[in-house]
């Protein structure tokens, strides 16, 4: 058994789901929440960590060499910087994102005193009063402020309201799913990821297959500030997947169809032998597939390999435009990449010497070489093939 079938529907309405709970860094307990019910509906017991990273474990045969598959609730947002004496308020992004995607946005703070609702303007938004001016303005957060729908004239009434420095805002998702299969909205990175996650793991529970060893499923709430999946990770894990976007467009390999296979990031190559492996379950299973490397990006992979976790880590994606912008993705990759998930937990171990933290050279792994050198220590040469 390799692959298996997923519930399309299920993927769909899940992501719709996860798109409508606000969960902007900072803000993620409400969707830790629904999470969590989800897993434990599908038979998880569920951990959290204090700050409410998740970790669900599928117990297979063998505990040790555990395999991690992680994906990130948190989204991109903004904060109160400081309350106008006009009644409106600064604001500074939560994550990396253009003020230019925020012009426009409708969005939510959540205030001491209660969430309200709120438009995302340019300084000078009116034509009437501005003129050509509203199309010279600088692009910026400086150039960006947040009217509230109360009565709100001036800082005292934004302080009455309960509105402080510090309050987070979410940004409106807006989501589309079209009939001929693409979604577009804001945070499909990573709800989108989560939702796959979901949909393996469903289909996984459904079948009741057996894995060759415990399988971890984690999502972590702090990635788009960098902190990702530094600390939710046991030492028994020896292999991490992250599952979240790949950019597609001008100069990238990415695509909205089919998996993208992150070979490099920012922070350098993902492991040889486990992104070898995931290409060849690929192929092994008719589920096509590319290879793109990100020069401005990182994940919850190098969040937990900076924090020290000796793990080999790999990114498979979801093609995706207009990354941290308006978002347009296509149910063929989701479903693509729910279905490499499935044929990874599935696939038989390659590498017994990963079952400890470490050891001596045997069993170790061999990158290949040309091949007049293949033969240079066959005295090493046993079960050393690809995890």
């Amino acid at each position: 058994m390799a692959r298996l079938h997923i519930d399309h529907e299920y993927l769909l309405s899940t992501l719709d789901t996860l798109l409508r709970i606000p969960s902007p860094t900072g803000y993620t307990d409400t969707i830790v929440r629904k999470v969590t019910s989800e897993l434990t509906r599908l038979g998880l017991t569920v951990e959290l960590t204090r700050r409410g990273a998740i970790r669900a474990i599928r117990h297979g045969r063998e505990e040790r060499g555990a395999r991690a598959i992680v994906s990130h609730l948190d989204t991109l947002g903004a904060q109160i910087k400081m309350l106008k004496d006009n009644g409106r308020a600064e604001l500074v992004p939560i994550g990396h994102w253009s003020a230019r995607f925020a012009e426009g946005a409708r969005a939510t703070v959540f205030a001491g005193e209660g969430a309200y609702r709120g438009t995302i303007l340019p300084l000078k938004a009116s034509g009437h009063t501005f003129n050509d001016e509203v199309d010279t303005m600088p692009v910026g957060w400086e150039f960006v402020e947040m009217r509230i729908d109360a009565l709100a004239r001036n800082r005292d009434d934004l302080e009455r309201l309960g509105i402080g420095i510090g309050d987070i805002v979410a940004i409106d998702p807006l989501p589309e799913f079209l009939d001929n299969g693409f979604i577009i909205s804001r945070h499909l990175d990573n709800k989108a990821g989560v939702a796959v996650m979901l949909a393996a793991l469903k289909a996984m529970q459904e079948e009741g297959v057996d894995t060759p060893v415990d399988v971890h499923w984690l999502f972590t709430i702090a990635e788009e500030v960098g902190v990702g999946a530094s600390s939710v990770l046991t030492h028994n894990v020896a292999s991490m997947i992250t599952v979240d976007n790949g950019t597609s467009a001008p100069g990238q390999n990415s695509d909205e169809f089919g998996v993208t296979i992150g070979m490099a990031d920012q922070t350098g190559p993902f492991d040889f032998h486990l992104t070898k492996k995931l290409v060849e379950l690929c192929e092994d299973n008719d589920i096509r597939y590319q290879r793109d490397i990100f020069r401005y990006y990182r994940s919850d992979s190098a969040s937990a390999i900076e924090a020290g976790a000796d793990v080999r880590s790999a990114l498979i994606t979801f093609g995706v435009d207009a990354s941290h912008g308006y978002e347009r993705i296509h149910t063929h990759a989701l479903r693509s990449l729910a279905e490499l998930i499935t044929a990874y937990a599935l696939s038989p171990v390659k590498i017994p010497r990963d079952f400890e933290e470490s050891g001596d050279v045997k069993g170790f792994t061999r990158q290949p070489l040309d091949e007049a050198d293949q033969n240079l220590s066959p005295e090493i040469e046993d079960e050393e093939l690809e995890e």
